[in-house]
């Protein structure tokens, strides 16, 4: 089977038509790494993650599930979603934080492109909420890890 583009008709950009799928329960996780330099982890540490900002962590935590909710308003030809679920969850691996992006609904397109937005504006919150301390902090590997629900299933590394 050929792949081709989805959003693309004649060489126009057009939204996808999904009003004959079925409507089934959609998946998607996505992750963001954030680098810091080991001074600027430990410091985040021994602050236990304040910041003059205030609360970092539930600061990018807050930034993410309202980026998930207007990845519409993004990006141009994705469909407005009623999101069922998304949380954003932070693994510590010194001196990186993984930003993860869950998002689920019952619909008939699938939510990447909110776990990844979810995952990305929380990374870029906690760069922001951090870089009076450096500029050097890096986002990186931004990716989908999987998805459920559509014609294929993803499960990546």
């Amino acid at each position: 089977m050929e792949k081709k583009l989805s959003h693309i008709n004649d060489g126009r950009p057009e939204m996808v038509d999904v009003g004959q799928k079925a409507s089934t329960r959609r998946t998607a996780k996505a992750v963001a790494e954030v680098h810091f330099p080991d001074p600027v982890f430990d410091h985040l540490e021994r602050e236990g993650f304040q910041s003059a900002k205030g609360a970092v962590l539930h600061t990018a935590n807050i930034a993410g599930v309202m980026a998930v909710k207007k990845t519409s308003d993004l990006i141009p030809l994705c469909h407005p979603l009623a999101i069922s679920k998304c949380s954003i969850d932070f693994e510590m691996k010194r001196p990186v934080i993984h930003v993860l992006c869950s998002v689920q609904l019952d619909g008939k397109t699938g939510v990447e492109m909110e776990a990844l937005t979810g995952a990305s504006v929380a990374a870029l919150t906690l760069y922001d909420m951090c870089k009076a301390l450096s500029h050097e902090i890096a986002i990186a590997n931004v990716r989908l890890l999987s998805k459920t629900g559509g014609k294929n299933d993803f499960h990546g590394t």
